[in-house]
């Protein structure tokens, strides 16, 4: 076994991880922004988040990064400005489970972006994989999406759907972001200057919570980080397409927060569906395994 293949099973499993701290600080942020509103829960989340990756960064003693870098950093915050304002909005229209099924077209644009931009060999199970996921998602949103909906909850999707092609090109960016960087130095600039252009608006828009919303917003900050660090880790490690599909496993937890946080049931498409998923998962980390595979795969 190569060194390089040796990394990817610890890859993945930081990966999974750092997916299931995001769909929980889904969860806190959705409940923020309910209270306060998404805007203020993103912003004031964002500020707590610089505060603590700047003190950690600080005490690292970094270099400053070169142009080059800063510009990666720079276009990737644009891109998690975007897909952060919308998602936030969207998940407070639109069922957490659900929002992250509509989210799920992410990995597989991703996907065809990591063999054009960043010309890796998409494997057979890697493709296989996705699809199996998608499936499952298919699955769950045909048991979820019946009926008709509020005008507000068909914005809500439309927003979660734009946010989804966005988080699209941010999954590639960011196998190459992490090439080039270490994972405290990514979670600082992205925290600064994702912030900085959300704060143009503040005067405006921005309020100051009351107490007893602090621990929640104090809390998304640091799901926030640690997920961003591990995620950071992991696409140092493993190529985009073998860790893409791990994004599936997101709906796992934003089901069970949604029936936890929400009152959101589970219904048997919902345990089809995650069953098709987790498998999808598994064959996209065999794919990397598996000798013949690497060879095999489509070009």
């Amino acid at each position: 076994m190569t060194a390089a293949r040796s990394q990817v099973v610890p890859a993945f499993l930081a990966a999974c991880a750092g997916i299931a701290l995001y769909a929980v600080m889904d969860a806190v942020m959705k409940a923020g922004s309910i209270r306060i509103g998404t805007y203020n829960m993103l912003v004031w989340r964002l500020g707590v988040a610089l505060a603590l990756t700047g003190a950690l960064y600080g005490l690292a003693r970094p270099t400053l990064p070169s142009r080059a870098t800063l510009k990666v950093h720079f276009g990737r915050s644009i891109l998690v400005a975007v897909m952060a304002m919308a998602f936030f909005w969207g998940i407070v229209r639109v069922p957490l489970a659900e929002a992250i099924a509509l989210s799920f077209i992410a990995p597989l644009i991703a996907l065809g972006l990591a063999a054009l931009v960043l010309k890796e060999k998409v494997g057979r199970r890697s493709v296989l994989g996705s699809l199996l996921g998608l499936a499952g998602v298919g699955v769950v949103v045909a048991g979820r999406i019946g009926g008709t909906h509020s005008h507000e909850t068909l914005l809500g999707m439309g927003a979660i759907l734009v946010s989804a092609i966005f988080y699209a090109v941010n999954l590639v960016v960011a196998r190459h972001q992490a090439q080039i960087a270490r994972p405290l130095e990514i979670a600082f600039f992205q925290n600064l200057f994702v912030l900085g252009m959300l704060a143009v608006p503040s005067p405006w828009l921005l309020t100051v919570p009351a107490a007893q919303h602090w621990p929640g917003i104090v809390g998304a900050a640091v799901l926030a980080i640690a997920s961003l660090l591990l995620l950071s880790w992991a696409y140092a490690r493993a190529e985009a397409q073998v860790l893409l599909t791990v994004e599936y496993t997101a709906f796992i937890w934003a089901a069970a927060m949604g029936w936890i946080w929400f009152g959101e049931p589970l219904t048997p498409a919902t345990v089809a569906g995650t069953l098709l998923i987790v498998a999808g998962c598994l064959m996209a980390v065999r794919r990397q395994s598996g000798a013949p595979e690497a060879e095999a795969g489509l070009q």
